[in-house]
């Protein structure tokens, strides 16, 4: 069922949803262990003070042991999805998007809900009369706790993303044109190539998954001195050697592959040159 509510999200097309509105994300593993700790403590100390399911009977020494486990249980079933939710992040050309993100919620309340009611069934009130039914559970104990609980997760979800767009955005490169024509900024590793084209350069890059192109203008020469990290091909090309996949001949003539199945030309002129870049590059 979890994984089917994955798919879904994956053949949701509805480009004016607003599900589908890009949302802040940040893929890094080590923020999401800070997440689920920082939850783990949170519910912990919830229990403690507020004493729901008849916690107040147990003793202090009974509320060391048996409340830290409702915490352990919601990071435990947290970082569970970080495999699942990579997989989605890949899938969507690492592009997520808000529909993701509700995905993801819901498939960690639903899962954190039912290992919690599983630990309460045979562990908290094992072989005692009359446990709470689980519409009473959820309607008085899980639905309340999800208010002051969910928030800390979306709140923390939500900064470090906005956290790394900052970090992102700081990186990346700005390819301006002349006047008020408009210019390209984006990160370098997401640079392809540049092709130009009379008084104007197209530069091609990509945007998640997608390939994309944008005319700007401005003349080659100008953005090669800029960017002393491209390299020349061509006196029409300049790529970006981080996509550099495989060299190619076409009846005598040199060519270069690029992600996306892009194919530059290679002149005389410049074939040592490439070659020495790319087999320092690639070695």
């Amino acid at each position: 069922m979890l994984l089917r509510l994955f798919s879904y999200s994956l053949i949701f097309k509805d480009q004016n949803c607003t599900v589908n509105i890009k949302y802040p994300f940040d893929p890094l593993l080590k923020h999401h262990v800070f997440i689920a700790l920082g939850l783990g403590i949170w519910i912990f100390l919830f229990l403690y003070v507020t004493e729901p399911m008849d916690v107040n009977e147990f003793g202090d020494q009974e509320k060391l042991i048996y409340l830290p486990i409702y915490g352990v249980i919601a990071a435990a079933c947290y970082l569970l999805f970080m495999p699942l939710q990579n997989l989605l992040y890949r899938k969507s050309g690492y592009d997520w998007r808000l529909k993701h993100e509700l995905i993801f919620l819901i498939c960690f309340v639903v899962l954190t809900m039912t290992f919690a009611r599983l630990y309460y069934l045979f562990v908290i009130v094992a072989d005692q009369p009359n446990p709470y039914s689980l519409w009473y559970h959820i309607k008085t104990i899980f639905l309340p706790a999800l208010t002051v609980t969910l928030p800390i997760v979306i709140i923390n979800r939500f900064a470090f993303g906005k956290y790394k767009e900052k970090k992102l955005e700081q990186q990346k490169i700005e390819i301006e044109g002349e006047g008020q024509y408009e210019s390209v900024r984006l990160l370098p590793d997401d640079l392809i190539c540049i092709q130009s084209a009379d008084n104007y350069v197209e530069v091609f890059y990509r945007d998640g998954s997608e390939l994309k192109k944008t005319l700007i203008r401005n003349k080659l020469s100008i953005i090669s001195d800029t960017f002393p990290e491209l390299l020349r091909t061509h006196r029409s090309f300049i790529i970006n050697p981080f996509h550099f996949k495989q060299w190619k001949t076409d009846n005598g003539k040199h060519l270069l592959q690029l992600s996306h199945n892009i194919e530059v030309p290679i002149s005389k002129t410049y074939l040592d040159k490439t070659k020495a870049r790319l087999n320092f590059t690639t070695v």
